[in-house]
């Protein structure tokens, strides 16, 4: 590794501005550039000498790349100008991982990092598997869910906690936590129950660990899933078989009878843990990230009638749409909510409708032709 890293920064939201204030008080990284489509009178918090339009001038300037924009579309042409050039990519971006991230696997180092949900979930599996753990389901743990708030709602919330409206609508109606539990799910195999998830509603965490032990005794292979508690802490937790011969003494360690056991991470810290996956990156490791052949997408779904004709700049956080997490060989013509973006809808949705390539003109781009490609090789296994 360097003996200083010059780190390329992807955004400018929430969380580049705290990373990049972490990384202000480090020694042995810097922020070498910051790629925005603001004007610098519309982004606060950075230097205008850091701010750059040109991906080119980012990956030249940046030893590795964050990126943390939010938007697939834009990130995999971001991502694919760092992979040509041989620079390692650090994400926190499940968006772009379960839209096109897929095509970047094996094509360079190209990882989740840790710290949110997706990430926190990879290392306890980690841990979970070093200790001779064999994982059969992760949770995801969410305090609220509202599948259609309202933009007054969200506007409140946005306000208080000081991120976007995009961002805390698709954090309220479930798009946000289907997308991480998907990704989380493609990386090691596991698969959903039901379309849209089970999403629970729990007391505590006993009760949640039994929801997903149903689940998973359900189909017979590891799930991927998310409760809704808010007497559960801000985490992610695994739940796990083990050795029988293991089990009075993981009885004496208070993990209970067995044959299930539940591994808890109770905090995330988002922006603050990046740092710890760049210094992997470097070092040529990934992970987490959606791969290479992923079962599992997230479907535009419509929360209300949209007649044709209507506009949609961008469907994720929107109060028109929101992410339904689907098997793509079950659901091989639905548009993944990613890609719903600066686009026209052609014909009339219904509440409930998932959105299909039939139903909506969007412009070319490299993260559809993207998707394209990794659609016809999921239905192509499917069929084989």
């Amino acid at each position: 590794m360097p003996a200083e890293v010059n780190i390329g920064l992807v955004g400018t939201g929430f969380i580049a501005s705290n990373l990049a204030r972490e990384i202000w008080r480090r020694d042995g990284f810097r922020v070498s550039s910051v790629l925005t489509r603001r004007t610098p009178e519309e982004v606060g918090g950075f230097p205008d000498s850091l701010l750059t339009g040109s991906p080119e001038e980012l990956v030249k300037r940046s030893d590795v790349v964050v990126e943390c924009s939010g938007d697939p579309v834009w990130a995999f042409d971001v991502v694919g100008q760092a992979v040509d050039a041989d620079r390692p990519v650090v994400t926190m971006n499940t968006e772009f991982h379960i839209t096109c991230g897929s095509y970047f696997v094996g094509r360079g180092i190209v990882t989740e990092a840790a710290g949110d949900q997706p990430g926190c979930l990879a290392e306890l599996h980690r841990e979970a598997v070093a200790m001779g753990f064999q994982p059969i389901a992760y949770g995801n743990m969410k305090g609220f869910l509202n599948l259609d708030p309202t933009p007054e709602e969200m506007r409140y919330w946005g306000s208080r906690q000081g991120i976007s409206l995009p961002m805390v609508t698709a954090f309220t109606d479930g798009t946000k936590v289907q997308a991480e539990q998907i990704l989380v799910g493609n990386h090691f195999g596991a698969t959903i129950v039901t379309e849209g998830m089970l999403g629970a509603p729990v007391a505590d965490q006993e009760e949640a660990t039994k929801v997903l032990v149903e689940a998973y005794e359900k189909v017979g292979r590891p799930i991927t899933e998310f409760v809704v508690s808010p007497n559960l802490p801000h985490g992610v937790f695994v739940v796990a078989t083990h050795d029988p011969e293991q089990a009075a003494a993981l009885a004496y360690y208070k993990l209970g009878p067995g044959p299930y056991y539940t591994l808890v991470r109770p905090n995330i810290f988002v922006h603050l843990e990046i740092l710890k996956t760049v210094r992997r990156a470097l070092e040529g490791e990934v992970l987490l990230d959606n791969g290479a052949h992923p079962r599992l997408s997230l479907a535009a779904t419509a929360k209300r009638p949209v007649p044709a004709g209507s506009k949609v700049g961008s469907a994720i956080g929107s109060f028109d749409f929101r992410g339904l997490a689907v098997k793509i060989v079950d659901r091989p013509d639905h548009v993944p909510i990613g890609l719903l973006k600066n686009a026209v809808i052609t014909r009339d949705l219904d509440r409930g409708d998932v959105v299909t390539w039939d139903d909506v003109e969007l412009p070319p781009s490299g993260a559809r032709e993207a998707w394209n490609r990794i659609r016809e090789g999921a239905t192509t296994r499917a069929e084989a």
